[in-house]
């Protein structure tokens, strides 16, 4: 599947630009780019990519004039805007290197809201794929609730919607082949064969999965795969990996679930990171069939596919974190030239934090920070969107005595509490439990005055067994993390306003 960006947005010039103005376009992004590309900084790289693309096309008179028939021929679209706000609009120079917070927000247009006159249509299918561990951990009630799961997401399916089911142990097994959902009884029936036995080798039920989706891999559908797993697999995790990146191409995302308390948190959270999935922690197989629903649920939901934003910082300005905040809160690899956010949902707005690392002793003025794309295929179009930001603050001698945004500090408190842990567990990798502790103890007694009783008494009871037993439970250390991520996305519940 191949993914475009708009070349007239990328360029910033009007459809009906002369090469002049291209040109020109064309070489101030070149220019103001070059330099930390030299640098090596990923998210330059591929928007100089994106910009010779662009330009490439609008310079071929042939391509260029296909390109505008193709985009006269469409309907009036709906689109996205995206909205980039800085924790300070003006800085103080210093002596140091100091932070500065951005909040991307990717809000879809008021015609995606069921409130509108003339809401855009709904009708893109699904093309999803189950892989589900069936090994011999998952014995007994856990995979007995996985069946159900699948049974009640059959059940919730339209004839417009493609279903593959793939269960892996030690080998894979293609339980439902890519289908319409047309005979639900037939298909349910299938998923009930599955029994637990062997190993766990993710790769070839991840593998096979993507078989699956690939043979109805479209651009007017969700393209999705949701792997469920409660064990670690030995050996293939980067094989895994590989795979990840070239479906984050293809426009498959991948999200991950794990169940109980034996599985690689770290390994499933890249996965899902690099192809703009999401993952998740199911505690007790009670949940798994609540836990499922709510993921196919929002994946029907989806206004844009394959949304896509590069971050290209100014050569001494330096990308520290991102983070998703909303919908479905995940760290996302900054690292990566393309950040893939996955789909956006009707009426949901996506929101991405940034933390940027300013230089010491900035000069006075107007600092340029970088340059933001985002880009992604409104299904409904089957068209693709491009919105670019230019950043820049003010440097003053004086401290400024503007508050940041409330949203941003509303944001950051969230964020603080996932933080908290993720220190914790640092300080238990390098051997410092006493500080682990004292972390901990902070974050217990933080998550009691935000309201958050249940996990606090669970930090609470996670910093008793550090002191006896200089570690954590494998449970407990992942009902802090994912339990401190959700409570992120309940800043603002991904709503515009």
């Amino acid at each position: 599947m191949e993914y475009i960006y708009d070349p007239y947005v990328l360029l910033g010039v009007k459809p009906g630009a002369d090469n002049q103005e291209i040109n020109a376009a064309f070489a101030r992004l070149q220019q103001a780019l070059a330099p930390s590309e030299a640098k090596g900084k990923p998210g330059a790289i591929a928007q100089l990519e994106q910009i010779k693309a662009a330009y490439a096309l609008l310079s071929d008179s042939r391509k260029r004039s296909a390109f505008d028939r193709q985009r006269a021929s469409d309907e009036p679209g709906t689109g996205f805007q995206m909205r980039v706000t800085p924790s300070k609009k003006v800085i103080e120079k210093l002596e140091e290197p100091q932070v500065i917070y951005l909040l991307a927000e990717i809000i879809p247009h008021s015609k995606a809201s069921p409130d509108s006159a003339a809401p855009v249509r709904r009708d893109a299918g699904l093309n999803l794929t189950l892989i589900l561990d069936h090994s011999n951990s998952m014995n007994g009630v856990r995979l007995d609730r996985v069946k159900v799961a699948a049974t009640e997401i059959i059940e919730q399916l339209s004839e417009n919607d493609i279903l593959s089911v793939v269960g892996f142990n030690d080998h894979a097994e293609v339980v439902i082949p890519a289908t319409s959902v047309e005979n639900k009884r037939a298909l349910a029936t299938r998923t009930r064969i599955m029994r637990a036995s062997g190993g766990t080798e993710m790769y070839k039920g991840l593998y096979a999965g993507v078989l699956e989706n690939r043979k109805n891999l479209r651009p007017d559908r969700v393209n999705h795969i949701i792997l469920l797993t409660d064990g670690n697999t030995y050996g293939d995790q980067e094989k895994c990996l590989t795979l990840a990146r070239k479906l984050s191409k293809e426009g498959i995302s991948v999200s991950t679930l794990g169940l109980g308390s034996e599985w690689n948190d770290e390994f499933l959270d890249e996965i899902a990171s690099i192809t703009g999935g999401s993952s998740g922690f199911i505690k007790s197989a009670n949940a798994v069939v609540s836990f499922l629903n709510n993921q196919v649920k929002n994946l029907s939901n989806v206004y844009a596919e394959q949304m896509q934003l590069t971050v290209a910082p100014t050569p001494d300005v330096d990308v520290e974190m991102t983070f998703k905040l909303a919908p479905s809160p995940q760290p996302l690899p900054e690292k990566d030239q393309v950040i893939h956010l996955g789909g956006m949902q009707f009426e949901r707005k996506m929101s991405v934090l940034l933390q940027l690392q300013i230089p010491a002793d900035v000069e006075v003025g107007t600092l340029d920070l970088g340059r933001v794309v985002v880009s992604g295929r409104v299904i409904s179009e089957k068209r693709v969107y491009t919105a670019t930001s230019q950043l820049s603050v003010q440097v003053s001698e004086q401290p400024s005595v503007e508050p940041p945004p409330n949203k941003i500090l509303d944001a950051l408190g969230k964020l603080t509490l996932y933080r908290m842990q993720e220190r914790a567990n640092d300080s238990i990798e390098r051997g410092n439990v006493k500080e682990a502790t004292q972390r901990l103890q902070n974050l217990a007694t933080r998550l009691l005055e935000v309201g958050q009783e249940g996990l606090a008494k669970e930090a609470f009871d996670e910093v008793k067994r550090l002191k006896t037993t200089h570690a954590l439970s494998e449970e407990g250390r992942k009902t802090l993390k994912y339990q401190t991520r959700v409570l992120i996305g309940e800043v603002d519940g991904g709503k515009d306003g």
